[in-house]
């Protein structure tokens, strides 16, 4: 079915955590946070919204409706017990939520890639015609089955960064760079059928340096932590999101770049990037979780910039709740071999 995003007022949702009361789920209501009773989990609200055969937005009235309020800002700021978690996850079993993406959805992506890999005997690359074939056929009828698109996998959920946590360089990386993206959050219900949680603001996260060694080099390149929210969406209005990009660097800004994501901006619809996820049988296995990133437009990477230890990274969109930031860390040491030992 043709995917349809209708402007509203959208109902968002954070995960938090605190040291005795554990894991909550929350409904943002302006400056405050309304605590969902008998949810500890978006996942566990899922659920019960796919078993019960109500909406997810009639799960979440209901259980807002005598929830405790928190002001919001202390707890956006680090500045209270309750802390922020990835805005979806699995929350008993990381290993169960599968992170992935799809590149090459947006104009500006293509180029960048083209100028990385383009060789001088080719006047196009392959990444360009990947995009080309996305603008010629991925956005089909609604019900059909369009080009397919790049795809990629990032990792399995102990990946996943929430809001305020660094974003790692590991000792084998060569550099580390924000990929500022919304990703589609899913629950696989017990009939194998993928249900789409909501929209989350995401910064993928890569490392660009490795990536333009050679095109080769990019399962590995994807290989990194990646952040969500810290507000997921549940009815977000995903056909023409406005939003800025920007590194600070010791409080002042580095680099910052608009960016335009949403349907309208990009070669491939939601739909079709659904399917060419999902149609593959392992990735519809009942109880499961995804995380599938649509696509970056632009990256201070692009423009010759090179992230340093400390530097913080910023993604503001429209529509889709507060910033989410997120400093560098750089791991100096020494990479070291590991040993497979024999049984």
């Amino acid at each position: 079915a043709e995917v349809v995003f209708v402007h509203k007022n959208m109902i968002r949702l954070i995960q938090l955590k605190h040291p005795s009361q554990g894991r909550r789920v929350a409904l943002v209501e302006t400056n405050e946070l309304r605590l969902l009773t008998g949810f500890e989990s978006v996942y566990s609200l899922a659920e019960a919204a796919a078993s019960g055969g109500g909406s997810l937005a009639q799960q979440i009235a209901a259980a807002a409706a005598a929830g405790d309020r928190l002001p919001y800002d202390p707890v956006y700021r680090g500045q209270s017990d309750w802390r922020l978690l990835p805005a979806f996850d699995h929350p008993t079993e990381p290993a169960r939520c599968l992170v992935t993406g799809t590149g090459l959805t947006h104009k500006a992506s293509a180029e960048n890639r083209q100028a990385m890999h383009k060789k001088e005997a080719a006047p196009i690359s392959d990444s360009l015609r990947m995009y080309q074939a996305g603008l010629a056929g991925g956005q089909p009828a609604p019900g059909q089955i369009g080009a397919q698109p790049e795809w990629f996998y990032k990792g399995q959920g102990t990946i996943l960064r929430a809001h305020g946590e660094p974003l790692e360089v590991p000792s084998f990386g060569l550099d580390g760079g924000e990929e500022a993206e919304v990703a589609g959050a899913y629950f696989i219900d017990a009939a194998g059928t993928p249900r789409r949680v909501g929209l989350v603001l995401g910064n993928e996260f890569s490392d660009h340096k490795l990536e333009a060694q050679n095109y080769l080099c990019l399962a590995h390149s994807k290989l990194r932590t990646c952040s969500l929210g810290p507000e997921l969406i549940v009815d977000a209005d995903f056909r023409d999101a406005r939003g800025l990009v920007r590194v600070e660097r010791r409080g002042k800004t580095l680099w910052s770049n608009a960016f335009a994501t949403g349907e309208a901006n990009m070669c491939h619809s939601v739909a079709n990037l659904e399917h060419h996820h999902f149609k593959y049988a392992a990735h519809r296995r009942p109880g499961d979780a995804h995380i599938h990133f649509f696509g970056a437009d632009v990256f201070s990477f692009g423009e010759g910039i090179e992230l340093a230890d400390g530097d913080v990274m910023e993604i503001d969109l429209a529509g889709f709740g507060r910033p989410l930031r997120n400093p560098l860390r750089i791991d100096r040491t020494q990479p070291k071999h590991v040993p497979v030992e024999p049984l």
